[in-house]
């Protein structure tokens, strides 16, 4: 029974070593693998935190550019708008010149106009006035002279009698 019982502590020695051994080695290892995930996953965050801020400080270089390219365009397109406002103004200008030009030119013509129809209608009443006394035969005696004012007003002379009958 001792060498049960040797047996039996040895066996239960081997046991506990074996146990204790694989065991205690196992629960090292699981602690060490388990600080070791700890660690890979507190890398892991850091790296995704690094990764994260760097994407953001990208977004706000890139809004930054984005910014300073809007706030070009803008002044590009004031310029330009300022340069068509200048350019309507001219041409506004240009615009009203040339309409009064236009205007005073309608307005001497028209006064040119009128005075020529006057003077025409004068001289055709003063040639109306005047066929009376035209006659077709050159060497005719019996025309009267006359003379026609500016207003159109006939006058005649009068010739007497005596001076007819020498004519005859």
């Amino acid at each position: 029974m001792d060498e049960v019982m040797e047996m039996s502590v040895d066996t239960i020695i081997s046991i506990a070593t074996l146990l204790l051994g694989g065991g205690g080695g196992a629960f090292f290892t699981w602690r060490w693998q388990r600080s070791k995930a700890k660690a890979e996953a507190k890398q892991a965050e850091a790296s995704a935190a690094k990764e994260l801020q760097d994407m953001y400080q990208q977004m706000i270089q890139d809004a930054k550019a984005d910014r300073e390219d809007r706030r070009q365009q803008n002044e590009e397109l004031r310029a330009e708008r300022d340069h068509y406002k200048n350019e309507r103004n001219e041409l506004r200008e240009n615009i009203d010149k040339l309409t009064r030009s236009v205007s005073e030119w309608k307005n001497e013509s028209d006064e040119k106009i009128r005075g020529l129809q006057m003077q025409v209608a004068r001289n055709g009443r003063q040639l109306e006035m005047m066929r009376p006394f035209m006659c077709g035969d050159l060497q005719c005696k019996l025309r009267q002279p006359v003379t026609i004012s500016e207003s159109g007003e006939v006058k005649t002379k009068r010739v007497s009698r005596k001076h007819q009958q020498d004519e005859d």
